[in-house]
């Protein structure tokens, strides 16, 4: 590897993105969970879109689960948040293991006062997310640290 190269993957490495695809099978997986992050991030952002603006599909979600809208516009809040913190990538980690615990959630709504069909939705999703948060665990780690540090 050139210099060249490895300061751009240095670069790369401290500003969240990629490091460079010609180093085979791991700078492709990378570009995929950077995109798996972004269109996450979209998926999510445009739920929690909804459940802010109390938009029609919301309420009506909400009403059948028997929940009011304040739990409606903490859970939008929290999605969004969760979003953003996805294309943040020293957050994407911490992100994707919270979104865990909320698909988590939302399977067993699905399974219980939903549509028990639509249960395998978050299920996949958590798939999606453990290899996320696997992906991004050093940068996790660094940050707890930094936490910790500043504690």
């Amino acid at each position: 590897m050139t210099e060249s190269t490895a300061a751009h993957n240095n670069l790369a490495a401290t500003l969240g993105a990629p490091a460079d695809t010609r180093a085979g099978g791991r700078g492709r997986a990378a570009v995929a969970l950077t995109v798996a992050r972004v269109v996450l991030a979209l998926f999510f952002g445009f739920g929690a879109f909804a459940k802010l603006i109390a938009h029609e599909t919301a309420i009506e979600s909400f009403d059948r689960m028997g929940w009011n809208q304040a739990a409606m516009y903490i859970i939008g809040g929290l999605e969004m948040a969760g979003a953003i913190a996805l294309l943040i990538p020293v957050l994407a980690g911490v992100a994707a293991m919270a979104f865990c615990g909320l698909m988590a959630g939302a399977s067993i709504v699905q399974l219980t006062l939903l549509d028990r069909v639509n249960a395998i939705m978050p299920t996949l999703l958590i798939v999606l997310l453990v290899l996320i948060a696997r992906a991004r665990r050093d940068r996790t780690a660094d940050l707890f640290a930094l936490i910790r540090r500043h504690a």
